[in-house]
């Protein structure tokens, strides 16, 4: 798949389009095994506890790695960067769809969550790069902010579709054509990368801190383990110790100063939280309570990845354009509580007349939310840190899914699918109260 770098002058949004199918095909593979979990158990023989490792083995690589690769992005080129996660990621998922056992499975899923990480974590620094400012900027940011919001819910979709249909390795193999195609046009649409600066290099140490402290994070979260939480808590105050003392850190202290960064990251992690675990927890409501199939599943979540395309695509960028990103997101944080209030006060026993008006408010509300947070976290992006800046932003949205999946799938179990939303509720009012004390108000504009 080395292919000679013939790269055409291109329209920013054909770039865009590029992107976006990159990272939709990324996306997708968080939640597009979820459904068909069971058809792997019975054909490969995975034991009970080991089925949960095709969902962990991409999750903890991808969220361990995605800071270091967006910062190696800014240092090495995005580009570089892009390709070469796109290549890895589409053997990966070759692999995937031809394995044999449980261990070749487990082992390339691992694949393609490092391939994710290394892809993934630049995409948003170029989106930015694209487009350096304005109404433009915030279309742009627009459809990056669909693709991620609801490529979850296209993944539940595809992925009973495909199981049912054609057999589960069909939700891996898919994947093989459109890499071969995203790396093509990669190659042949995207600016190249310029001139590495010579002696640039990353810290090593601080790397293999943050690395292994973000994977211990999400380990500990997705398997309860509190050992591996601990050693992730010693692990990323060692991190910020040497980022301190560093003389070339890999994450500049004024980057974090940046209250548009640190603030608007922790709103986007409670935001995600609060929404993956929602969807995590619809999908067992659907098929324990209501009975529905796993195509059916996917199906009955299709309105909110509408509604959440419809907003994020025609409307949020003008609108953010028009009344600052801050406010935006106060609006549509206000959507998603009222979404989840529905929830929790409707028995929500009959899809059509009390599931389905909570869904369409949720779509709005994240269809809002996530390109106003998005602008939010790169409004302060500049050329040498808009990788690092994409990588934090991709780190926030990964810890936040897990930990929400996490948290909403035990409450679930424990009291009930309407606490469950009761605490999705509460995470989202949350980031609503970080956004309206905390975020400065004067910089939150378009870029």
């Amino acid at each position: 798949m080395l292919l000679a770098d013939r790269t055409r002058p291109a329209s920013p949004w054909v770039a865009l389009a590029v992107l976006s199918t990159s990272m939709l095909m990324i996306i997708l593979d968080g939640t597009i095994v979820s459904v068909a979990l069971p058809a792997l158990r019975d054909d490969l023989g995975f034991s009970a506890t080991g089925l949960s490792w095709t969902v962990n083995a991409y999750l903890v690589p991808l969220g361990g790695l995605l800071l270091l690769a967006g910062r190696l992005g800014d240092l090495v080129g995005r580009r570089r960067m892009l390709v070469a996660g796109l290549v890895l990621f589409t053997l990966a998922s070759l692999a995937c769809g031809l394995a044999t056992g449980p261990a070749m499975l487990v082992a390339a899923r691992a694949g393609q969550g490092v391939a994710a990480a290394l892809a993934s974590s630049v995409v948003l620094g170029m989106v930015v790069a694209l487009f350096p400012e304005g109404s433009d900027r915030a279309r742009a940011l627009g459809a990056y902010a669909f693709v991620g919001a609801a490529g979850a819910s296209l993944g539940l979709l595809l992925g009973g579709v495909l199981t049912e249909a054609v057999g589960w390795r069909a939700i891996f193999l898919v994947n093989v054509p459109i890499g071969v195609v995203a790396v093509v046009l990669a190659l042949r649409v995207l600016a190249p990368d310029p001139a590495r600066v010579p002696g640039t290099r990353p810290d090593l140490l601080g790397a293999a801190l943050v690395t292994l402290g973000l994977a211990s994070l999400v380990f500990g979260i997705v398997e309860t383990s509190w050992v591996a939480a601990v050693a992730a808590v010693a692990l990323l105050g060692g991190f910020a110790l040497r980022q301190a003392r560093a003389a070339a850190p890999l994450v500049p202290p004024a980057v974090l100063r940046s209250r548009s960064v640190s603030f608007g990251n922790l709103a986007q992690v409670l935001t995600v939280a609060a929404m993956m675990g929602f969807q995590f927890a619809t999908a067992l409501f659907l098929q324990q309570v209501l009975g529905y199939s796993p195509g059916e599943t996917g199906l009955a979540m299709l309105p909110v990845a509408a509604v959440i395309g419809v907003v994020a695509l025609r409307f949020a960028g003008p609108v953010i354009a028009r009344f600052t990103a801050r406010r935006v997101l106060l609006a549509g944080l206000g959507l998603l509580l009222a979404g989840f209030a529905v929830l929790v006060g409707v028995p929500a026993t009959d899809y059509v007349t009390q599931l389905l008006p909570a869904l369409l408010l949720l779509g709005l509300g994240a269809g809002l939310v996530m390109p106003s947070v998005t602008s939010v976290v790169m409004s302060d992006a500049d050329a040498d840190t808009a990788g690092l800046t994409s990588g934090l932003a991709n780190t926030g949205q990964q810890v936040g899914g897990a930990i929400g999946i996490a948290v909403l799938a035990a409450v679930a179990a424990a009291s009930g699918f309407r606490a469950a939303y009761l605490v999705a509720g509460v995470l989202v009012l949350a980031a609503a109260l970080v956004v309206a004390l905390a975020l400065p108000r004067e910089r939150l504009s378009t870029p």
